[in-house]
């Protein structure tokens, strides 16, 4: 990694890092422990948290791309491994609640960061407990967003219990799914119902990022119902749209990942760099890192994205 400044705030100054897989947490209610992989810089104290909440099919072993970067910068990355991609039968009775263990995952991660010090060289007494921010990608930021305050829509129309965490400073989601109903294709209706977010109480500052050539077989909409989240959510104070991005953003997943169809490592660089920008602005660590990122990008002569607020 570069120790050059940045363009999008902050001085571009990185720390090594070291990552220590698996470190396993309790679960009672889970069927089984909730493993998670720990990235953190090796120097430095106070230091902020983000927790991550993978996509489909995707594990703690994957978004390098973010997960080193936000840590040589001083963050520590938390992400687990959900039950669903740990082959779980359909007809397993936690299937259809799995969204709800996907979010339980998040909490009981929260709830025990003292043991996930303690299960980490060198990182006791290093975390700032104050600062955290969930984020996640596609159906991990459905997942994150639950702690931010949104909620799903029952199949009955009602709307579902706050599962909102008032440890929750902040939230960066990325691709995050749009409204459900009629806006879902007839196999995302059939087989991911819960994708019907309700927003209006996500009133946690978010970050929401979309690709403007994100066209999901979720949808019978376009790109633009990943932007449904910045929309609809009061706390979705910011929104990032990416040109030319497909769901990969370019790549955050993984380097030379297979499963990235708009692999541009400048459009991941962009999305490291302003990720940052934005959750060392929204804890307090740095106000004015937000503002110039966005001046950057707005004076850029050839931008990769435009940022939309609010």
């Amino acid at each position: 990694m570069s120790d050059t400044p940045s363009a999008f705030g902050g001085n571009g100054s990185t720390t090594p890092v070291i990552s220590v897989r698996p470190v396993t947490l309790a679960a009672p209610d889970r069927g089984q422990v909730l493993q998670v992989r720990v990235t953190a810089p090796t120097a430095g104290h106070h230091l902020p948290v983000v927790v991550f909440s993978h996509g489909m099919t995707l594990t703690m072993d994957d978004y390098a791309p973010l997960a080193d970067f936000w840590a040589a910068h001083g963050f520590v990355v938390i992400q687990p491994t959900h039950l669903d991609s740990l082959g779980l039968p359909p007809d397993d009775p936690r299937t259809p609640l799995i969204w709800r263990i996907r979010t339980d995952d998040l909490t009981g991660i929260l709830d025990q960061l003292e043991a996930i010090e303690a299960g980490v060289p060198g990182l006791r007494g290093r975390i700032d407990h104050g600062r955290i921010v969930v984020a996640g990608h596609s159906w991990g930021a459905q997942t994150a967003s639950t702690l931010a305050g949104a909620r799903v829509i029952d199949t009955d129309g009602t709307v579902g219990e706050s599962m909102t965490d008032s440890r929750v400073k902040a939230a960066v989601l990325l691709c995050l799914p749009g409204t459900g109903g009629a806006d879902l294709s007839p196999m995302a209706a059939q087989y991911f119902p819960f994708m019907s977010p309700d927003f209006t109480e996500l009133k946690t500052p978010s970050l929401m990022i979309a690709g403007d050539h994100d066209q999901s077989p979720l949808t019978v909409r376009g790109p633009d119902w990943f932007t449904d989240g910045y929309r609809l959510s009061p706390g979705a104070t910011d929104l990032l749209t990416l040109f030319g991005a497909e769901h990969g953003l370019g790549g955050i997943q993984g380097s030379n990942d297979t499963r990235t169809t708009d692999e541009s490592p400048e459009r991941v660089a962009l999305v490291q760099q302003l990720t940052l920008a934005y959750m060392r602005a929204a804890l307090g660590l740095d106000d004015d890192a937000w503002p110039a990122a966005c001046r950057s990008l707005a004076a850029a002569a050839d931008p990769l994205g435009k940022i939309d607020s609010k």
